[in-house]
């Protein structure tokens, strides 16, 4: 080798190797640019969904900006820029002739209906995320944390996407993970541990008359969507209480106990786990549903959706547990810690499930 081939003196054969791999700068700035660009599609698609204009474009054929207006019930010039906005993201096809709009017959599974596939349901998270920023930032500087008060429409938002998986997977997929549909049939008393607008529970009560649920949120605001949810469907099984279930002091009462994606963003989470052990007989079965990351960051660099958990996460589910002088576990509290919390609690025999339907979360089902 010649001093020409050489590196030079104070690098190393690392830092050059680094060099020659180095993204170009080009590149790097055209991902920042689509990824601005991306953020401006989930917000129009979140607007999209909360306007029921996908709905709307699905239901129509091709149709002019004023036709579309019409067919759902909003201000024309509104919808053409939002159309506009769908046309450049691929989202709808435009015929400039025309000058006619149509849903690209490829996205619509993803944009429409209730189903859980419907993902610019899921997007509306974004746009809470950036009406509740100011206050974030104030919590970046100070300490502590945000209430659940400061997010207007939380619990709706997550109770919408939680019932899309529920109406499709609990009753045929979920609930047979725990083995007790038998018991069901036959009669247990079953508790759902931060319930939201009752949805899950209000499920499980119609579909086993025999049985007897409750449902404990802090929320008295989400309890009375559960309570008229249960009242429309006739429930005389199911009940609702307001409850810190930190607090939660019952010993051997309930023979299932579920929490659907409630355990991460409690301010104590082992103290929680450990009252809802203390609160089973013996025989019984505790279901967590859970997000499904890595506990390990470097685990998620090839998970899709990871950024999005960690940003949930800063913008609401940690804090919301520092705000409340919690332990702030985070969304991607991982796996690999949910299962070690859940066995910490007390429970001997942890088992964790994976569900095609629903990949953004996995299912623990944890017996004594």
């Amino acid at each position: 080798m010649t001093t020409l081939d050489a590196a030079p003196a104070g690098s190393t054969g690392t830092e050059t190797s680094e060099a020659a791999h180095a993204p170009d700068p080009d590149e790097v700035a055209g991902r920042v640019v689509r990824i601005l660009n991306d953020g401006a599609i989930c917000g129009l698609a979140s607007l999209g969904h909360e306007l029921g204009l996908f709905d709307t474009l699905a239901a129509l054929p091709p149709a002019t900006s004023v036709q579309v207006a019409d067919a759902a019930g909003l201000d024309e010039r509104y919808v053409r820029e939002w159309l506009a906005g769908m046309v450049t993201a691929g989202f709808v096809r435009y015929a400039p002739a025309e000058r006619t709009y149509h849903l690209d017959p490829d996205h619509a599974p993803f944009l429409t209906g209730n189903g859980a596939d419907n993902l610019a349901r899921t997007m509306r998270f974004t746009s809470l995320m950036g009406l509740v920023q100011p206050k974030v930032v104030e919590v970046f500087r100070r300490g502590g944390g945000l209430s659940y008060d400061d997010y207007p429409g939380f619990h709706h938002l997550q109770a919408a996407d939680s019932a899309a998986v529920n109406d499709a997977s609990l009753l045929d997929t979920i609930i047979p993970l725990t083995g007790v549909v038998d018991r069901l049939e036959e009669g247990i008393v079953v508790a759902d541990i931060g319930c939201g607008e009752g949805h899950a529970i209000n499920l499980l009560a119609r579909a086993y008359p025999a049985s007897a649920f409750v449902g404990y949120d802090f929320s008295s605001e989400a309890l009375d969507t559960a309570r008229a949810e249960a009242a429309a469907w006739g429930l005389a099984n199911v009940r609702f209480e307001v409850l810190d279930v930190a607090r939660w002091e019952e010993v051997a009462a309930y023979d299932l106990v579920t929490t659907f994606d409630a355990i991460h963003d409690q301010a104590h989470p082992a103290t929680v786990l450990a009252n809802i052990r203390r609160a089973l007989r013996p025989d019984g079965c505790y279901l967590m549903v859970d997000i499904k990351a890595s506990s390990n960051l470097e685990d998620n660099l090839d998970l899709p959706w990871a950024s999005f958990l960690y940003a949930v996460s800063t913008v609401h589910c940690m804090s919301v547990s520092l705000g409340q002088g919690g332990d702030g576990l985070g969304t991607a509290w991982g796996v690999q810690t949910a299962e070690r919390m859940v066995r910490e609690a007390g429970f001997s025999e942890v088992v964790v499930h994976d569900l095609e339907a629903d990949p953004f979360n996995a299912y623990f089902v944890a017996r004594p």
